[in-house]
Formats: C-alpha cells, structure tokens, sequence
C-alpha cells in the first residue's frame, strides 16, 4: 500500500474526526477507494471504534437506477435517518467511477430527493464528519490529468503541514472577524457587497474536509446585493455548467443566467427558497492546489479564489439568536481572484490579484 494512504488515513481518524474507542463509525466510500478504507479500518481497530462500510458513494449508479424510475412523492427515508441518529462518526470518501452518472435525472427529481434528505444531512452534519477524497482515476480524467499525477496532486493538498497553514490563513481570520461590509469585485461582471458582522468566521484546515484550506463564514441572510459571474466551471448534478452570472438584490437571487444550463440553473434555485440565497462565504488559501480539476473539494480552496454558496449555511458559521440560511441545497460556485479582482473589508483592501495584504508583494 502507497504510505501516502496511511498517512491519509491518520490525519483522517487522529486530527480531523479524533476517532477512540466505543466511537460508531460509518464509511461510505466506493470500491476504488477501498485501500484508504482498509488503511481506516486497522485505526479503528487499533482504537476500539466500530465501523461500518456502506456504498452509496459508488457513482450514484444505484440512486440514479432508484430516482429515473420513482414516480411518487419523495419521502424521507425514515431507515438512514435512524442509522445516522447512531452514528458518533462519519467519513465520506469520494472515489466515483462515473462523475456525472445523475447527469440524465431531471434536475426537479434531484431536488426533490435532496429536500427529502434534508434533516438527515443535518443529523449527520451534527456527528463528527470528514469529506476526503481518493484519487481515482474518475476524478484524474475529470482533471485532465493521468491517475499517477493526480494522486501526487490531491496527497500534496491532503498530506501537509496544517499547523502551518492554520497560522497563515489567521491572518485573514483576524480581519475578516473585524468586519462589517465585505466586497467582492472582479473583472466588469462581479461587484457584489455582503455583511458579515456578528457571524463567525472558520479556519478549515484539517478538520471537516480534506483537503482543508479556506476561511469561511455565513453573509448576513438579506445583506447581499449587486452581480457575481462564476468564471470557473461547477459540476452540477453531474452536468458542467459554466459562466453562471447572478443578481443580487436583498440578499435574493433576482436574475440569473448561464448560457448553456440557464434551465439547470433554475432549477437549482426553485429547489426551495433558501436557494436563492447565500449560505457561505469562503475564500481559498490552499495554495497546493495549483490548478482547477473541476472538484468543488479541491477547487474551492485553491489558492487566490473565492466561493459563494447557494443555500444551506452550516450552523457552525451563525451565532445563537440570528437567521441562518436554510435549504436543500448548498451550491458551491467560484470566482478566480488572481487577476484585476480585489476583495475589500469595510472598504480596504485585503487581497488584490491573489495577494493578501499581509503577503509580499501585495500592491495596495
């Protein structure tokens, strides 16, 4: 077995979940990924934990099979929900031999199946969760890369010094905390302004995902206005969907395009109506993820980017007492801040062209 996977597995069980004994643990990861899960299953055992191994990861194969062929009203499943009401841990791994097999189930059908899991998603997000990744060769091809060059790329974001890399994206933690307005601008096509104040601001590291590399936070739910292109490509249910532009006006989704999903796009954002809010503010740092490989887990850290996300806010991000976001959904789309962008904090600027004030070579 590559060491790179053990090592893998460590930061998984010991740093981002702390897995010990009596711990319930779920793994649900599909079969190209079952030297990572082999690598797991020895912690766990070292440990005392008692895992499990499920498949629903395995492409999606069999909800697409279940989902083009329902024709009834969607119910929550009541049997996941009671396995997940058990759980202590949960560690999903993604290691899909087909990226895009829900790419032909109608886009309402989808969101309808995500509304019926909705509570569920907040049950397991309520356990302590990792999302990783394994580098198959599905997700090499996604990239454009060949398999042997994608696994050196996702262990050299997954396997590195997060001790480090905490201490620097602080910095921004520090300021992004201070603030009140924040200010998006790139290019002519994205000017937008969003408050944070009171919310609480997360330093990702090695925590609930990896690999980790972001400083995220929750707008206030009706604080956003103006226009955002997302200039790099999201998968959508399987489909690539590219230059999605949206307007803002008190915090709601009042226009919006893509030109070649624009349909796709409205779906997402009929899904209920927290999707046609913001959920997440995140900004990358990760800057060993060099290249986009259309992977939100990857690219949404990558150095020099930002990204907004329909939907859902994850409660960690809202104190007590204020709105939280809610939804079916939480879309992750992104905007490359390497050229003419800035991101302003109560109109100074903190990152301009990919580097942050704190950083040499930031031009002010």
């Amino acid at each position: 077995m590559d060491p790179r996977i053990r090592e893998h597995a460590a930061l998984i069980a010991e740093t981002c979940v702390e897995l010990s004994a009596g711990d319930t643990l779920l793994i649900d990861a599909a079969p190209a990924a079952d030297d990572l899960v082999v690598a797991l299953m020895e912690l766990a055992g070292d440990v005392g934990a008692h895992p499990f191994v499920v498949r629903d990861r395995m492409g999606k194969r069999f909800r697409r099979a279940y989902l083009r062929n329902h024709e009834s009203v969607i119910e929550e499943p009541r049997h996941i929900r009671a396995l997940y009401d058990e759980l202590d841990v949960f560690v999903a791994i993604r290691s899909e031999a087909n990226t895009a097999t829900l790419a032909d189930v109608d886009p309402a059908t989808n969101a309808a199946y995500d509304r019926s899991i909705e509570d569920i998603r907040d049950v397991r997000l309520a356990t302590r969760w990792c999302l990783t990744q394994y580098p198959s060769d599905a997700y090499a091809q996604l990239a454009g890369m060949s398999t042997a060059a994608y696994e050196n790329f996702v262990w050299d974001a997954i396997n590195r010094d997060w001790a480090e890399q905490a201490a620097f994206q602080s910095q921004l933690v520090e300021r992004l905390e201070a603030a009140d307005e924040v200010r998006l601008r790139s290019g002519d096509r994205t000017d937008l302004r969003l408050s944070v104040d009171g919310m609480i601001v997360l330093n990702d590291t090695a925590s609930h995902n990896l690999p980790g590399g972001e400083v995220f936070t929750a707008p206030v739910v009706d604080s956003v206005e103006g226009e955002v292109c997302f200039d790099v490509p999201a998968m959508i249910d399987g489909v690539e969907v590219a230059d999605i532009s949206l307007r803002f006006e008190g915090g709601r989704v009042v226009e919006h395009d893509a030109p070649k999903h624009r349909e796709l796009v409205t779906e997402l954002l009929d899904t209920d109506d927290g999707a046609r809010r913001l959920g997440e503010l995140g900004i990358g740092m990760n800057r060993a993820i060099d290249r986009f490989t259309k992977n939100m887990l990857f690219d949404e850290k990558m150095g020099d980017t930002v990204h907004l996300a329909l939907g859902m806010a994850y409660d960690d991000t809202v104190p007590e007492g204020r709105e939280r976001n809610r939804s079916a959904k939480h879309e992750d789309l992104i905007v490359d801040m390497h050229e003419d962008s800035s991101i302003e904090l109560d109109g100074e600027v903190v990152q301009r062209n990919g580097r942050f004030a704190f950083e040499d070579g930031f031009e002010g």
